[in-house]
């Protein structure tokens, strides 16, 4: 299957009640890939899903989907349009959760979709498990104030093992997955895949990797360096990287060159000259010939000279003080 000039892309599912975040990495946007997300999801999700409700995107909103949803009693609703709040839990954990993991840089190929799944496979069990979130009690309004208030942050775990509804069995499946968890070894997890994931960044597909410097692969060493890690601000693999521009930008060239010499000269003459008073100079050399659309170019021209003179003085400067010196300590 070739996917050279396709951009990956991440299929984001929350549940609206707990919290709980699922990402899939979409080589190519396709209805039969969304197809085969939504069976992982359905396999990933500690309870079972009863309904999608989705944006308005063709990858979404088509035959294939909309008939497998259908076929397992899964009730499809959508957003309405141009009405993106409708899907607020979904971007705050876009924002929250994809970016803040895998950046904004794009990635392409297999491999790097591969590293993308292994990255979200233990960032799903670290964010769900041990990280806690707010989330909104009630809102009301003021006159034009909104006061909102918050319940206590919990992981979405917490709030599944308290929820009335969730099945007795669910939640013991759940107690048992905590028990075999390490956040600090699902944390040295997450930040190998953003180590791989940096070598790709911004990269054609079949293109060979990036060189990043390896993460610490003792997991005691790892966990001592997190206590400060934050403070010195670790630049992670998969922030982009500055666009450096590899040819020469080629210089055009001016209908102002033949004229650089006289204006010059001018400027040495009479540096208070401005680009106005300069283009009514040249306006006789020959006539008719400039006008006010130069202007911008003889301000860069004359801003260069003034620099190239100043440069020019220091440097005299320099040389009349040592002479000076040198002088003295005879």
């Amino acid at each position: 299957m070739s996917v050279s000039g396709a951009f990956i892309q991440t299929l984001t599912m929350v549940d609206i009640a707990t919290g709980w975040t699922e990402c899939f990495p979409l080589v190519v946007r396709e209805a039969a890939l969304v197809v085969e997300a939504l069976e992982r999801a359905q396999n990933l999700f500690p309870w079972p899903v009863r309904g999608l409700d989705f944006d308005n995107d063709s990858a979404f909103m088509n035959d294939t989907v909309v008939s497998w949803c259908r076929s397992h009693d899964v009730e499809v609703t959508r957003s309405r349009a141009y009405k993106k709040n409708d899907q607020a839990f979904v971007e705050q954990k876009n924002g929250a959760i994809v970016r803040r993991l895998v950046g904004y840089g794009r990635f392409e190929g297999i491999d790097a979709a591969r590293t993308l799944a292994r990255l979200f496979a233990a960032a799903r069990l670290h964010i769900n498990f041990f990280q806690p979130s707010f989330k909104l009690k009630e809102k009301h309004r003021e006159g034009a104030k909104v006061i909102k208030r918050y319940l206590p942050p919990a992981t979405p775990y917490e709030r599944a093992l308290v929820h009335p509804r969730l099945n007795e069995a669910f939640k013991r499946r759940l107690r048992e997955i905590y028990r075999t968890l390490d956040p600090v070894a699902l944390l040295a997890q997450m930040r190998d895949a953003q180590n791989e994931l940096g070598k790709r960044v911004d990269q054609r597909a079949g293109k060979p990797a990036m060189t990043v410097a390896p993460v610490q692969s003792d997991l005691a060493a790892f966990a001592r360096e997190l206590g400060d890690g934050w403070k010195q601000g670790v630049q992670r693999g998969i922030h982009r990287r500055r666009y450096v521009r590899r040819k020469p930008v080629p210089r055009r060239p001016s209908m102002l060159d033949p004229y650089i010499p006289t204006i010059e000269e001018w400027l040495a003459t009479a540096p208070h000259l401005s680009a106005v008073d300069l283009l009514s100079r040249l306006e006789a050399h020959p006539p008719g010939r400039f006008g006010g659309h130069q202007r911008r170019t003889v301000q860069r021209l004359m801003k260069n000279w003034r620099s190239k003179a100043a440069r020019q003085l220091i440097s005299s400067t320099e040389i009349t003080l040592s002479v000076q010196a040198s002088s003295l300590s005879i």
